[in-house]
């Protein structure tokens, strides 16, 4: 009995002091090695936390760790399900370009030393980099659409330049095609083994990373692809607009929108207190650090796990980081319910949601062209796409996301043809506005092509006003 007692007694007592080294840890006050990947948890480069499960309240930090999307192991996703009588017909990729360097600069301060050369033995690591780049340095002669074929194939400056896809940039999209053509292709067999030019339809905007975030997805997607049956068409406009760019309303509500976000900036005073500070820091007015777009360039250094910049003056710090990165997430909050964005997103988006519901029409009345449509995009484009398409909750695209159209036709009954949407491998399908009541009336998994049919061509403009029936018509509606 005695002896059982004391073990009981140490048994207690071992717990207790696990509890209080846990608590010790949380706390910081005691050190805990971080070291990763051979460097010490000493370097004051390590700033990037390292969190298992979601907080229960936003928290900056988790955001912005969502919005880097390191390249980790191969992630679950929900692309390609669907019941054994449903045939998979087509397939609609829309992609923001993946990590890149920093459009903007902190004014007075030293630019990250991001290495944007692509080199096997460097994390983050893809067994498929190395043939890709060698498969890319083929690829030189390509017939792309002018201005495309001026562009590098792939990222090769030893110091990044302004905006250039990083090599986790190349990694994350080597990864998002890897995931594609085993659900696709080795699943489903979208694309035959002899596929054809006529087969894809690919399309980019004119900057180098969206042109090589395209060619990485594509790779992954179809390795060692025959370049003389790959075409990438160029977009001048980031909507993807092609011909029906002009639209005054929708530039109407861009405006009232830029006005709420500058309203909502004036009312935060520790926003504006911190950017004094940083301002002091690298001394500068605070108007021009403000206006140098700070966040762009700290989220770099937060992705890259770069300690922000110093001066005599002082350091940039993750208390700053967190203060605007907060602020962020605040604007996206009001963005949603003020609406202002959302007739934006619906005349934005219009355009680029025509085209590919013509493509899916196209596809069941027994077209086999374009059954692998590529987008490759920005942020700008990707966010309005998901607030027309009434995925209000879903987060900012993250670097390398990817929105997903998918056509089925039931077998038992051909002539039907069904969509799901799928947002970074999860399905949205009925949180779309043209698909949650028909979930609520119907047991069947998919959506009926009908609805996104009838909301691109009809319901996006009664949306809007409730009396435009055409896209024209609401993009000139007066008193809106």
């Amino acid at each position: 009995m005695l002896f059982r007692n004391r073990f009981l007694l140490l048994l207690a007592l071992a717990a207790l002091l696990a509890v209080l080294s846990l608590s010790l840890q949380f706390f910081h006050l005691i050190p805990v090695s971080t070291a990763k990947n051979g460097v010490s948890s000493k370097s004051r480069k390590r700033i990037m936390p390292d969190p298992v499960t979601e907080p229960p309240v936003t928290d900056p930090v988790y955001e912005a760790l969502l919005y880097c999307n390191i390249p980790s192991v191969a992630e679950r996703s929900m692309e390609g399900h669907a019941p054994h009588h449903f045939k998979l017909v087509s397939v609609h990729v829309f992609i923001r370009h993946g990590d890149r360097y920093p459009l903007y600069a902190i004014p007075k301060t030293k630019r990250p030393e991001i290495d944007c050369t692509l080199v096997a033995s460097r994390k983050p690591y893809h067994p498929k980099l190395e043939a890709f780049v060698s498969h890319m340095s083929k690829g030189s002669g390509s017939s792309f659409e002018s201005p495309l074929n001026s562009l590098p194939l792939y990222p090769n400056h030893p110091l990044c330049e302004m905006g250039e896809l990083t090599q986790t940039g190349v990694v994350q999209h080597l990864q998002n095609g890897q995931l594609l053509r085993d659900i696709y292709l080795r699943k489903h067999k979208l694309l035959p083994n002899n596929w054809s030019t006529e087969q894809l339809y690919l399309e980019t905007t004119g900057k180098s990373r969206t042109l090589q975030s395209g060619l990485a997805l594509l790779y992954g997607f179809l390795p060692d692809f025959d370049w003389k049956k790959v075409y990438f068409r160029h977009q001048p406009s980031a909507l993807f607009c092609s011909g029906s760019c002009y639209c005054p309303l929708r530039n109407h509500f861009l405006e009232k929108e830029q006005r709420r976000q500058y309203l909502l900036r004036l009312k935060n005073s520790q926003l504006e207190r911190t950017y004094g500070e940083m301002a002091k820091i690298v001394g500068v007015p605070t108007k021009q650090l403000r206006a140098a777009n700070p966040i762009d360039p700290m989220l770099c250094h937060f992705c890259h796990n770069v300690s922000f910049p110093c001066t005599g003056s002082g350091c940039i710090d993750m208390e700053h980081f967190k203060v605007i990165k907060t602020h962020q997430i605040e604007d996206e909050r009001e963005r949603r319910e003020k609406k202002l964005y959302l007739g934006y997103s619906l005349l934005g988006a219009h355009p680029i949601l025509n085209q590919t519901v013509d493509r899916m029409l196209r596809t069941a009345h027994g077209s086999t062209e374009e059954l692998f449509t590529l987008l490759s995009a920005h942020d700008v484009t990707l966010s309005p796409l998901l607030s027309a398409l009434g995925l209000s909750d879903a987060r900012f695209p993250r670097f390398a996301a990817r929105l997903i159209f998918e056509l089925w036709q039931d077998r038992e009954k051909p002539t039907e043809h069904s969509v799901r949407i799928l947002y970074n491998g999860v399905d949205v399908t009925f949180h779309t506005s043209f698909c949650q009541d028909y979930h609520k009336r119907s047991p069947k998994p998919m959506c009926p092509l009908e609805n996104l049919v009838h909301f691109v061509k009809r319901d996006m403009f009664v949306a809007l006003d409730g009396s435009s029936t055409s896209y024209y018509d609401a993009c000139h509606k007066e008193g809106v």
